[in-house]
């Protein structure tokens, strides 16, 4: 997963075509105090339609490529 943080787009899911199921995250939260992050896992709880303990970031807290984690 691809994380934009600080995108005008944001927030909005979307597929990559190009990339075997890789997801590309904008997010309008900057990388700050882990603001980013928090958005990232209420968006994706969301669009998943799952709860936000439900979401884990498993690998990536500092980085822009993620590995994240959800139960069903």
């Amino acid at each position: 997963m691809h994380v934009k943080p600080g995108s005008r787009k944001g927030p909005l899911v979307v597929n990559d075509e190009d990339a075997d199921d890789s997801v590309t995250v904008f997010l309008q939260q900057r990388a700050v105090e882990g603001a980013a992050n928090d958005a990232l896992v209420k968006i994706l709880a969301q669009h998943f339609g799952v709860a936000k303990r439900d979401v884990d970031i498993v690998r990536g807290h500092a980085s822009r490529i993620k590995h994240v984690r959800i139960d069903r």
